[in-house]
């Protein structure tokens, strides 16, 4: 079955009409209201100089802190409502962690771990931690881009072994669909509400951390673990600084149903870009790491100087800083983990000293464990019995009709 006919035979089930969806070129969505075609605004949407042009649109509707953050609410209020937020159970607790596999390597612990997000579905992950931590620690949640099996990577570990080190207790946990988050396929109707909703419950289990301290949490991902970033940034204020790498740009809204297949960039009282969710962290610290071999590339000139005129309404111009690698391409490798670590250790209160330094910081104290040491779910602890599989039964349960 083509896009076009997964997509209406969701409508029809839901009893909407499908003539008005004539054009519509998108992935399948579950909605309850009728949307266009525009509202889901996927990949490259607009040209670099349609984007320029928008950000003055923009920049327009706001001249003084009070009118952007009359902006920033209707913004907010537009994603929640696009991302369906409603429809999550509210619960509180209850995560039944699953931690296992403790090893102390140099600085550092490691420890394998599942959490519940929801009643039947399970957060996958690892747990770093200081090997001497104190009374109440700085947190970091780090989600990952696509890529099978990326919280396995040797990147993804050495900057949350890193984190560590310098003092976080941090949390990487995998995209849904990739790793051991097999529950649903990746590109399924709602993954951009589950990996929204799964960035808040790791956040939620950081805080009810006795060892975590509320007023130092950040969070940093790479291309859709930049996405995952600012997204949760801009809705849930207790992340206090952030890093979104390689993805904040003015005319690409990702290219994934889990960051713009669902309509969070435009609604019946909203229209904003990743930019204005990027802005949105104001005035928490934030730092934008772009490079010149991918839609970032106009960051220096577009992105960065639209973020920075939001900071200056608070007075916050300390709080926003820019990392541009014009000579780098699109990932999460050396030279943006190391500009990311001197930035949390200062608004985070870590030590940057405890990571050694050579002409730049030296991660070779970092063991890159294999894969298969990493996972969480195995024959001594399986997943969990009443675990949903499948996307039709994670979504029958959250009520989405089908």
């Amino acid at each position: 079955m083509n896009t076009h006919a997964k997509f209406f035979s969701f409508l029809a089930v839901l009893g909407i009409s499908v003539g008005v969806f004539a054009d519509v070129d998108t992935d399948p969505l579950v909605l309850h209201e009728v949307i266009t075609k525009d509202q889901l605004r996927k990949g490259h949407h607009w040209t670099p100089g349609e984007a320029n042009l928008k950000m003055k649109e923009y920049g327009g509707t706001w001249e003084d802190k009070a009118s952007w953050e009359k902006r920033a609410a209707s913004i907010r209020k537009g994603i929640l409502k696009g991302l369906y937020w409603d429809k999550m159970p509210q619960i509180e607790g209850n995560f039944n962690p699953i931690i296992h596999s403790r090893r102390e390597m140099d600085g550092y612990v490691v420890q394998n771990i599942a959490i519940q997000s929801f009643p039947g579905f399970y957060i996958t992950g690892n747990l770093y931690s200081p090997v001497k931590p104190a009374e109440r620690n700085p947190a970091i949640l780090c989600p990952h881009g696509h890529l099978a099996d990326k919280r396995l990577k040797e990147d993804v570990q050495k900057r949350s072994a890193s984190f560590a080190r310098l003092g976080a207790i941090v949390f990487a946990y995998d995209m849904v669909g990739y790793a051991e988050a097999t529950q649903t396929t990746h590109k399924m109707p709602i993954a951009a509400l589950l990996q929204t909703w799964n960035s808040k419950r790791v956040l939620d289990y950081l805080l009810s951390r006795s060892d975590v301290d509320s007023s130092r949490i950040g969070m940093t991902g790479g291309s859709g673990g930049g996405t995952q970033t600012f997204v949760l940034t801009a809705i849930d204020d207790r992340i206090t600084v952030s890093a979104p790498v390689v993805q904040v740009s003015a005319h690409f809204f990702g290219g994934c149903v889990c960051e713009s297949g669902m309509p969070i960039h435009k609604g019946a009282d909203h229209e904003t870009n990743n930019v204005e969710l990027a802005a949105m962290a104001a005035p928490r610290p934030l730092l934008l790491v772009s490079n010149g071999a991918d839609w970032t590339r106009n960051s220096p000139r577009i992105e960065y100087p639209y973020i920075r005129s939001v900071y200056a309404l608070y007075d916050a111009e300390h709080n926003a800083e820019h990392v541009h690698l014009f000579k780098e391409g699109h990932d999460y490798g050396y030279s943006k983990r190391t500009s990311v670590y001197p930035f949390f250790a200062h608004h985070l209160g870590l030590n940057y000293k405890r990571i050694p330094y050579y002409n730049g910081f030296d991660e070779s104290f970092v063991t890159v464990l294999p894969r298969e040491e990493l996972y969480v779910f195995d024959e001594a602890h399986p997943r969990p019995a009443d675990a949903l599989i499948g996307d039709d039964a994670v979504m029958d349960y959250l009520g989405f009709e089908r």
